[in-house]
């Protein structure tokens, strides 16, 4: 299935969630998502006992602790915390959702099949 994946340059179905949390996150921070999803995500540098570190300064998603490592993980403030914080300083920047969406599916489909195989 991966070679018909690949031609049709499709994400497999873990990587296409992490892309939907993703967008979601970006909708979040930048202030296009509805309120009650932007109010679940917070920014490292907006906590008050982080401010003064190093990671303040990175556009890092504090990662909220979930009691149930099963279903509180798959949390939206959790997942989507976990999913932007995965991606590289150079897409998480991207203020243009669209140019977002481009790059973000570019990183997800390099580490799907590898530098090897990404076209031009």
């Amino acid at each position: 299935m991966s070679p018909l994946l690949y031609e049709l340059h499709w994400l497999r179905v873990p990587e296409r969630i992490e892309f939907r949390l993703a967008v979601l996150a970006h909708r979040c921070i930048n202030g296009t998502a509805p309120r009650y999803l932007a109010g679940e995500l917070e920014r490292v540098a907006d906590t008050a006992s982080r401010q003064r570190l190093r990671s303040a300064s990175s556009p890092a998603l504090h990662v909220p602790r979930s009691l149930h490592k099963t279903i509180g993980d798959r949390a939206f403030p959790v997942a989507a915390s976990k999913a932007w914080n995965k991606l590289p300083p150079a897409i998480t920047s991207l203020s243009s959702l669209h140019t977002f969406k481009r790059a973000l599916k570019t990183e997800l489909f390099r580490r799907l099949y590898g530098d090897a195989h990404h076209r031009p």
